[in-house]
């Protein structure tokens, strides 16, 4: 009786240190695994980002633009070409500056049927297990604009089932590897009467997280409502998923420095997260024009006076 006491007591002892040693565990790795998988918070106006000519290879121009508008931004954009890696260099220089990385996969050099048959898995782990690893949080889009006629990704060039089976298909995979820290942005260009009908593009609440929107201000006429509030209304008939405006200009040829302020209005007017500025000087198509701030008083001076009062999000 006394030995299978002493039994009893030795194993219990035992598996209380056994579930010590898990606890000690789990508290060590806790928070590494919070950081992971915790989305970026939703709230209305705490975002700015920018995209620039540069990134990923150099965050300079980043700093440049927070110097001009008084502000450093907490999304730092760039375009990921098809076949190149995960940007995990840049991604934490990002975060040392307290800002999270988001980025545009660019298939032009893929087959999105082979995308979605799963053609490109290799790559695609690769690249999710790279953004897993880095394990803070990250912002992803694949195909932007694809409700657009301009890409070979998009309207007119692919059916829209089709590129809502690679969406899918991307999105799993990268779950499926533990890349729980990427926040979906399903980025759609504003709506025009060249563009495709938005909802056919929609893959569904279970694969995305934010709706991105793509708009800007070309002409004098330009206001929020035409450039965003318009697709903002037709993406509400189908979600409540959060709206980003990720990527927003004002031209020149608009008159920057008083419709950079109605862009900040219409921002907050219609609670979306934020928007990223797009401050590069654009030199193709027939709407060129040089979106930055930099080049101009006005401009930089509205642009100060309209990002001074946000509250941005410090994941």
């Amino acid at each position: 009786m006394r030995s299978r006491i002493v039994m009893f007591v030795a194993l219990a002892v035992a598996l209380a240190a056994v579930a010590l040693a898990v606890d000690r565990g789990a508290a060590t790795s806790a928070p590494r695994l919070r950081d992971a998988q915790a989305p970026l918070p939703p709230k209305p106006a705490a975002y700015l980002g920018v995209y620039e000519s540069g990134p990923p290879h150099t965050y300079q121009p980043v700093t440049l633009f927070a110097r001009a508008s008084g502000r450093h931004p907490n999304l730092v954009g760039y375009y990921s070409g098809w076949g190149q890696p995960f940007a995990r260099s840049f991604a934490e220089t990002a975060r040392r500056h307290r800002a999270v990385t988001i980025l545009q996969m660019d298939p032009t050099y893929a087959s999105i049927p082979a995308v979605a048959g799963g053609d490109y898995d290799h790559y695609l782990r690769m690249f999710a297990d790279s953004v897993r690893d880095f394990g803070h949080p990250v912002v992803i889009g694949f195909g932007h604009e694809m409700n657009a006629d301009w890409y070979s990704w998009g309207y007119r060039h692919v059916p829209a089932p089709t590129f809502v089976a690679a969406w899918r298909h991307i999105v799993s995979l990268f779950r499926g590897q533990g890349a729980d820290n990427v926040t979906w942005l399903w980025t759609i260009n504003q709506d025009l009467s060249t563009t495709g009908p938005l909802a056919s593009w929609w893959p569904g609440s279970r694969y995305v997280t934010w709706v991105g929107i793509d708009g800007y201000y070309y002409r004098p006429s330009s206001t929020f409502t035409t450039v965003f509030g318009e697709t903002i209304a037709q993406v509400r008939a189908f979600t409540r998923k959060p709206v980003l405006l990720s990527e927003a200009g004002v031209g020149p040829q608009a008159g920057q420095s008083a419709k950079i302020q109605n862009l900040f209005a219409g921002m907050r007017q219609y609670q979306t997260l934020g928007l990223v500025w797009f401050d590069i000087a654009q030199h193709q198509g027939i709407y060129h024009q040089d979106w930055r701030i930099e080049d101009s008083r006005a401009a930089t001076a509205a642009f100060r006076r309209s990002a001074s009062s946000l509250t941005l999000a410090r994941p």
